[in-house]
């Protein structure tokens, strides 16, 4: 076999800084696609999930070929849920692209990232994106980055970075600002130019490790990883070496490597190539392939421990059955085990109720998208309010904090202020931009669950608001809970319009008219801080008496749908999310006044 010069590239930025997009271009510009294929936009976010949200979650592959070499692309997510599968990506990379916004700026997970590949020891190339916006602000931004770098601690060789200019949705990248080129190639050239090719290894013994899970009906779980030394080849026995130091013998089945979006299978495959491994089914993150006469296992790759988990139930409402295909616990407990074969950042443990299963994960979106991809696949489930995870280190209790930065209007910063400093946050900067102020605070994760749609409605949909975990420290002390109330229905049956009307006086609702209900299902929220009890199904009584204008017409305020992040993040302690294919409602635990009664004279028992 040839060898092949090969660079591994990872494309790193904040949220809806363009990174799938400049990997579009890179594949448009490669002439992967045929001449008559539609494109898509953001062909990379593949999933369902991510084309509506518009989000990167899972980290994917693909390659382009520029001249004599092959660069393999690595597109990450930019949301702070998913940062451990970035941060093992780091490792199986030769440099990395960071893309920052011509306006924003470096955020708190441009941050995170770019850390890590300090650390790695990669020299970045800086892509300011979106140099067409009208409040672009290049030479700021640039500066902003130099200082990011100095507080990173980049050596000098790193901090003497290349910088492009860049329209990522044109597909255009300039050398200098005001450049006429059309394409992307002075991407190409700086990185063939600015970063090494991998060095020929393949006299050396076997070392490929698994930087990330894949999983195939057909051929079971799938090791991805980097070749560093030697030759990979198919059908051949090598050693698996884990984290914990142990070796066993294991045969490789299939090896697969990357050409453009496809994946395609080959004999064997060189170092520096990212390959796709079967055969293996108990393979995981951080273990290393070794060849038989010369093990060497490389250093294991810390896996982030998760911050917040919650209870996924099965669901035991009036309505249970009525949409989902798969309902029970053995159900909820296999679709679990089938998710521990990929996500590695997620942990379930068994509680002492076999109806009930305790999840913890990265973060509320990191849980919440396992949530939205089970109903979508026919589950049933009932989830809890999602907890913080706190440790214990010399006889303190630790919660995680969280770094938050808002940018705000300037006539809504004050109740944004006051607003995180109820929930135990430190502020850390404010700063006037224009019209608008930037605001960071350190608060712990506890005092952020259920702010995102106060922080919405608080600054008018205006503000944007970015959180990345910065690490553990003293528990912060009691920290209140939603303010509102609830509106509980007492019946089961269809909301009226006519019962509607009256209760929308009381608070904000959260169905339409028509909706089915039952007893101990949230309808809305109370205006007050008690919870309320309705009859949703109510109708006026029927007359023979007609008279002109005696009914006025009865016009709803359009309710509030809830999202399933905004549902999770309303729940209090006594309360749960039911989420099926065709709905998300929210219900009190305990379904029936006098039972909401009990659990709450033997809550007062307890503390007495």
């Amino acid at each position: 076999m040839s060898y092949q010069k090969i660079i591994n590239i990872a494309v790193i930025a904040h949220v809806d800084a363009g990174k799938s997009t400049l990997v579009n271009a890179f594949l448009s510009q490669s002439h992967v696609f045929r001449e008559n294929e539609e494109v898509v936009d953001c062909i990379m976010d593949s999933n369902a999930l991510e084309r509506e949200r518009g989000i990167t979650i899972y980290s994917k592959n693909c390659s382009v070929n520029y001249g004599e070499y092959k660069i393999n692309i690595v597109d990450t997510p930019g949301h702070a849920d998913f940062s451990s599968e970035v941060e093992r990506i780091i490792k199986t990379v030769d440099t990395v692209i960071l893309l920052v916004d011509s306006a924003e700026g470096p955020m708190p997970q441009t941050r995170f990232v770019l850390q890590k590949s300090l650390q790695s020891g990669l020299r970045p190339i800086l892509l300011i994106n979106k140099v067409d916006k009208k409040d672009a602000r290049v030479n700021e931004v640039i500066d902003l980055v130099y200082d990011l770098f100095l507080e990173l601690n980049a050596t000098d060789d790193q901090l003497d970075f290349p910088i492009l200019y860049g329209i990522a949705k044109q597909g255009i990248v300039m050398a200098e600002m005001g450049d006429t080129n059309q394409d992307i190639n002075p991407l190409f050239e700086t990185i063939i130019h600015h970063t090494q090719v991998y060095p020929n290894l393949s006299d050396e013994p076997l070392q490929m490790q698994v930087s990330a899970l894949a999983y195939d009906d057909y051929i079971g779980r799938l090791g991805i990883g980097r070749v560093y030394s030697g030759t990979i080849k198919e059908g051949s026995s090598v050693f698996l070496c884990d984290n914990e130091g142990k070796k066993q013998q294991k045969k490789l089945n299939q090896i697969f490597i990357y050409k453009g979006l496809s994946r395609i299978q080959v004999k064997e495959a060189q170092c520096g190539e990212i390959v796709v491994v079967s055969g293996i089914s108990d393979i995981s993150i951080g273990d290393t392939l070794c060849s038989l006469d010369n093990p060497l296992p490389m250093p294991s790759i810390k896996i982030e421990e998760p911050t917040l988990s919650m209870n996924f139930m099965v669901n035991t409402s009036p309505f249970q059955g009525k949409s989902g295909k798969y309902v029970t616990s053995r159900n909820i407990k296999e679709r679990l085990e089938k998710e521990l074969e990929v996500n590695v950042g997620l942990k379930v443990e068994e509680t002492s109720s076999t109806d009930c299963f305790k999840v913890s994960g990265r973060g509320e979106l990191h849980l919440s998208i396992l949530l939205e991809n089970m109903r979508r696949e026919g589950y049933e489930v009932a989830v809890s309010k999602p907890e913080v995870i706190f440790h214990r280190e010399e006889g303190k209790l630790l919660e995680p904090m969280e770094e938050v930065i808002c940018l705000v209007p300037n006539e809504y910063s004050g109740s944004v202020i006051s607003k995180l400093n109820l929930r135990k946050g430190l502020m850390k900067d404010i700063v006037e931009e224009g019209s608008y102020s930037r605001i960071e605070y350190l608060v712990p994760t506890r005092g952020l669950l259920g702010y995102r749609s106060e922080f919405i409605n608080d600054t008018h949909g205006e503000g944007t608001l970015v959180r990345r975990l910065s690490g553990y420290e003293e528990y912060k002390g009691e920290i209140n809970q939603r303010a509102n109330g609830a509106l509980i229905s007492t019946e089961q049956g269809k909301a009226m319009t006519y019962a509607l009307w009256n209760i929308q006086e009381r608070g904000q609702l959260f169905i339409e008219p028509q909706t089915e209900v039952y007893e101990g299902m949230i309808i809305g929220m109370s205006a007050r801080n008690l919870d309320m009890e309705v009859n949703p199904i109510k109708n006026k009584k029927l007359t023979a008496i007609r008279s002109t204008g005696a009914d006025e017409a009865m016009k709803l305020i359009p309710p509030r749908i809830l999202s399933l992040e905004e549902a999770l993040e309303f729940i209090n302690d006594d309360e749960l999310v039911e989420i099926t294919p065709d709905s998300i409602r929210l219900r009190k635990k305990y379904l029936t006044n006098i039972e909401r009664r009990q659990y709450a004279r033997s809550l007062n028992a307890v503390e007495e």
